[in-house]
């Protein structure tokens, strides 16, 4: 039987917006905003939204989506951040209504376990080889890492930078063997021809991808690095439209898409923009730097297309991040199996959204050694 959207709860919890679609039935939906960094205006937005949503029938996802899109001339992140939320919360409502995962109402399973890739890190080499073993040991295939110290903005010369991301890589992949896809990151913090100046100096090495080589404002440049770099590029996760991917496919100018489904119009943008790449042979590698929800959401778009190739995972067992849920995805052997419940296949643990603060990220970009400023 239908219902109606009752009420529309925000709630800043930690580092991250989660969002509660309650319907007149008692059916809660859930979603989350994913502008990182930027949870309070994407929360006054979706807000200023549910306005609109009370009353409304919770089925109608993509016409309530159409309709908070196109009724102001201006877009952005932050609005496309609230209505990511938006519409994971009414999907999560519909597959719960119809006692069916979410993956099954977009296209069925395509598979039954996710690949995931975990982050490693160590500001000094040893520290990092070190965490690549212990996430290798976990049983992770896949690991990705900045392969230069935390501290590259007080690098005197390029030659200083590529040579210390040089030596990285190469004792982790010492390390840990070939058999383990290494995923390098660079994180838009070198231009194009630093970017290109490096990839050179790894090309000998068995590179998964190569990520955000240069800020992702101009899909020209990026299909010079790609050409240049002879290494597979991967991007998309500053994203918010299926347009922005429209430009970067159409330009041949990646090999891997990142969509953020906290970001790049939920559920139902991502699987559009995921089949806009199948189209050009191109594979998906989710962005998925927030809570549990986007992970379980990333979850439900990979198990529905073809085109998957790696999700993201920052891990889920330590604080505050296991207190969220009650029934937390499974991990084994660095793949996350394919809940069978309905909808998200998750349930918040309530208690915890009242015990555990805000926790706002620090907006802060480092300052250069000649006081320039960077990128983070």
């Amino acid at each position: 039987m239908r219902t109606k959207i009752e009420s529309v709860e925000t709630i800043l919890w930690d580092k991250w917006l989660i969002l509660k679609i309650i319907c007149e039935d008692g059916t809660i939906g859930i979603g989350e905003g994913g502008v990182h960094g930027w949870q309070k205006p994407t929360k006054t937005a979706i807000d200023t939204m549910g306005e609109y949503l009370i009353g409304k029938d919770p089925y109608l996802i993509e016409h309530h989506y159409q309709f908070l899109y196109r009724s102001s001339h201006f877009m952005g992140s932050v609005i496309q951040g609230a209505l990511s939320a938006i519409d994971i919360a009414l999907w999560d409502i519909k597959g719960k209504k119809l006692d069916l995962p979410i993956y099954e109402l977009l296209s069925g399973k395509t598979r039954d376990k996710v690949r995931c890739y975990m982050h490693i890190s160590g500001k000094k080499t040893e520290e990092l080889v070190r965490d690549a073993r212990e996430k290798v040991d976990l049983g992770f295939t896949a690991i990705r890492f900045t392969p230069y110290s935390e501290d590259f903005y007080l690098y005197k010369s390029l030659s200083e930078w590529t040579n210390d991301a040089y030596e990285r890589i190469y004792s982790v992949i010492d390390e840990v063997g070939k058999d383990v896809d290494i995923c390098v990151e660079i994180h838009r913090q070198m231009n194009p021809a630093e970017s290109v100046s490096l990839a050179k100096k790894i090309k000998d090495f068995d590179i998964f991808f190569y990520e955000d080589p240069m800020l992702p404002d101009s899909p020209s440049v990026m299909k010079q690095i790609k050409d240049q770099s002879g290494l597979p590029i991967a991007t998309g996760e500053r994203f918010t439209s299926i347009y922005d991917f429209q430009n970067l496919l159409e330009l041949n100018a990646t090999d891997y898409i990142r969509p953020d489904l906290c970001l790049a119009s939920g559920i139902s943008g991502c699987k559009k923009i995921s089949a806009m790449a199948e189209a050009k042979h191109i594979k998906v590698i989710p962005h998925n730097p927030l809570s549990p929800i986007s992970t379980a959401a990333c979850v439900q778009l990979d198990a529905s297309i073809p085109n998957f190739a790696l999700q993201e995972y920052t891990g889920e067992s330590e604080y505050p991040k296991n207190k969220l849920l009650t029934n937390p995805l499974k991990l084994e052997n660095g793949y996350l199996i394919v809940p069978e419940g309905p909808g998200l296949g998750i349930n918040l643990n309530y208690e915890s959204l009242n015990n555990i603060p805000e926790n706002p990220k620090v907006l802060d970009t480092p300052i250069g050694f000649d006081g320039s400023v960077k990128d983070r």
